[in-house]
């Protein structure tokens, strides 16, 4: 029973912080998605402190093993609208491979960057 309400506590927490970035997007005129408006509150509540990582983690963790599964609707859609798409299959390829390429690589880099620089002042 204590794990069924650690669990869905933390849920909440991260429910919220969804439903305020899904606000935040109502309520600023910007082409952000809401999703990139919660991730960015989590992340600064949990590099602040405002939010322990352990308020968190075990579901966290959860929904991580679970993406593939959340990805189900996209795909649908898509397929929904292949008629629309259909048009425009290689300008979407060539932008896919784009722009995944350009993620790759600056994740890569960013990645890299984080390891020497904490590599240098782990040496301090």
């Amino acid at each position: 029973m204590q794990k069924a309400i650690k669990y869905t506590l933390q849920f909440i927490i991260i429910a919220a912080i969804s439903l305020i970035g899904e606000i935040l997007n109502k309520v600023i005129p910007l082409p952000i998605p809401a999703s990139i408006y919660g991730m960015a509150i989590l992340f600064t509540a949990l590099c602040t402190g405002i939010i322990k990582l352990s308020a968190v983690k075990d579901t966290g963790k959860v929904l991580i093993s679970i993406m593939p599964l959340l990805f189900v609707p996209a795909a649908v859609g898509l397929i929904e609208s292949w008629a629309v798409m259909q048009d425009f299959l290689l300008p979407i390829i060539v932008i896919v491979a784009i722009s995944t390429i350009l993620v790759t690589a600056f994740a890569g880099h960013a990645t890299e960057f984080i390891i020497n620089h904490s590599k240098k002042g782990g040496k301090r």
